[in-house]
């Protein structure tokens, strides 16, 4: 016959026994569970424009959008009004000449982009009208002198308005992130004897 004391000590053992098996099924529940994986933070994407085949990608900045893209022929020029090496004046949007500064035969004025040129980028805003007879050629862009000498590895020369070398054209590629709101058509560039800068 079992005594009050032999059952208490049976409601010990059983308790105990209870005790450990919940702390078992509650350690292997935590060994089940996956820790948490930190998240890897995600860099800056680049958007890359994909041209036809043939021609490279061309990455641009990723908060930037691509709205048109090609390729045409690049020419330089540098318009300060010093009536220097074929000079018209002060450049069309009315801001002074500077780096940067390209001139389109028919894009809006204001318009911003990209150029690229052997792996080289350049940024752009349109302030000015150019090439003129040159764009019924295919010339459908006007590069700032200084850019122009950065891209293809020659010296701008201030006194004279030229580069070093006689390098006066190169093929280039272009991207449009944002059109202008200055007189001009949007889309792929026309020749200026369209007479697309006065729309």
């Amino acid at each position: 016959m079992k005594t009050l004391f032999d059952l208490r000590g049976n409601r010990r053992l059983t308790a105990a026994a209870t005790l450990v098996g919940a702390a078992a099924v509650t350690a292997s529940l935590v060994a089940a569970v996956p820790a948490p994986v930190e998240q890897p933070v995600k860099e800056a994407a680049k958007v890359t424009a994909a041209l036809p085949a043939g021609q490279p990608s061309l990455a641009i900045p990723a908060h930037e959008e691509v709205l048109l893209q090609g390729s045409t022929t690049g020419s330089y020029f540098w318009d300060d009004s010093s009536g220097r090496q074929g000079d018209t004046g002060l450049p069309a949007i009315g801001k002074p000449m500077q780096q940067g500064l390209f001139a389109s035969p028919s894009w809006p004025l204001g318009t911003e982009g990209y150029i690229f040129y052997k792996g080289k980028m350049a940024k752009f805003f349109i302030g000015d009208r150019g090439p003129g007879v040159p764009s019924d050629s295919g010339v459908m862009l006007d590069i700032d002198g200084k850019t122009f000498a950065e891209l293809t590895g020659t010296a701008w020369n201030e006194d004279t308005l030229t580069i070093s070398g006689d390098q006066g054209h190169i093929p280039i590629q272009y991207v449009v992130t944002k059109w202008g709101d200055g007189p001009g058509l949007r889309g792929e560039p026309m020749p200026f004897s369209s007479g697309a800068w006065r729309s």
